[in-house]
């Protein structure tokens, strides 16, 4: 299969281009596109034979459910058999944007997109493409990270085609994504709401909504069903080994190592590059950091490096995604 790549103005998606890829969906081939968040690869939700061709593509285990997305929070609503008023407090603060509900499972939904769990993930995505696709085709459409499973998310087109190339139909290119980072999953199928993933919309933010809500600590067990993407112990990782450091060990991690090294910070950091270690200074403010986060660790892979040292990033609700995603990674 020759993976084909439809290039699209960002912000004004040309109508032609978003049918063709929309064709692409409707006939349940698969096709990555970008949303605010990561790049996803997208296949109809409501067709299980063409679900089934994400997890083949991505090596992804059948365990682990897909996030369905759809262009309204009204087609999230006449879609769900139950959709509560917490459901629609949340959508109405936060859709489209980077916030994924676990509610009960459409009939229409197969099981195994669920990961066999009579619950369901949906989003509404807040990206131009997304939802220019997401109208053409008037389908929910299942979409996890475009990349192969446990590995670095893609934000853009080339990272899509960096892991997946010849394995899917078609990638949609709407440039670098946004957010950077994959959304924050709130599950509403329980007495108490429960953030299964976080994301760049923070605790802080759903309680002053939901003051309920508390967080899923704990990752799952290979194997064990979960209601969300992003719960196991690696995940989001580069090829190269990474490991986590406070500022004051980094020095020591590149004195003990071998080979290429990446350096990854937050903020400056009085640690030159010199040969055999590039250091990348991120910004430390908590969403540029995030939005920058991916795409330097797919550059850094790029480059050869064994081994990624990353400085450990604040304890601080609004870096709780950042933080997620490194530890998973160096898990």
């Amino acid at each position: 299969m020759m993976t084909e790549l439809v290039s699209v103005d960002p912000h004004a998606p040309e109508s032609a281009r978003i049918a063709r890829c929309a064709a692409v969906l409707l006939r349940g081939g698969l096709v990555a596109f970008p949303t605010e968040t990561v790049y996803g690869l997208g296949a109809l939700a409501d067709d299980e034979a063409a679900a089934m061709k994400i997890y083949a593509a991505k090596g992804r285990p059948s365990h682990n459910p897909l996030i369905s997305h759809v262009a309204s929070a009204r087609a999230a609503r006449e879609l769900a058999p139950v959709w509560s008023e917490l459901a629609d407090e949340l959508a109405e603060q936060f859709w489209p944007g980077p916030l994924t509900l676990v509610v009960p499972r459409s009939q229409k939904i197969p099981r195994s997109v669920c990961g066999g769990l009579d619950a369901m993930a949906i989003r509404v995505p807040a990206h131009p493409v997304a939802l220019a696709l997401l109208r053409a085709v008037g389908r929910p459409v299942a979409a996890p990270s475009a990349n192969r499973s446990n590995e670095l998310s893609p934000t853009t087109a080339a990272h899509v085609l960096r892991g997946l190339d010849g394995r899917i139909d078609m990638v949609l290119d709407g440039g670098a994504c946004r957010v950077g980072l994959e959304s924050t999953v709130v599950d509403l199928c329980g007495d108490v709401p429960v953030i299964l993933r976080p994301g760049t919309i923070t605790i802080d933010q759903v309680r002053a909504i939901v003051p309920t809500v508390r967080m899923r600590a704990e990752s799952v067990a290979h194997g064990q069903l979960r209601a969300s993407p992003g719960m196991d112990a690696k995940h989001y990782a580069p090829r190269a080994r990474l490991v986590l450091s406070p500022r004051d060990g980094l020095r020591a991690q590149i004195t003990e190592s071998s080979g290429l090294i990446g350096v990854l910070t937050v903020g400056p950091v009085d640690i030159p590059s010199r040969d055999g270690v590039i250091v990348s200074a991120l910004s430390d403010e908590a969403s540029a950091y995030s939005a920058a986060l991916y795409e330097r660790l797919h550059w850094l892979d790029e480059q050869g490096c064994t081994l990624i040292v990353c400085e450990r990033v604040p304890e601080s609700s609004e870096w709780d995604a950042a933080r997620d995603r490194l530890r998973r990674a160096a898990s």
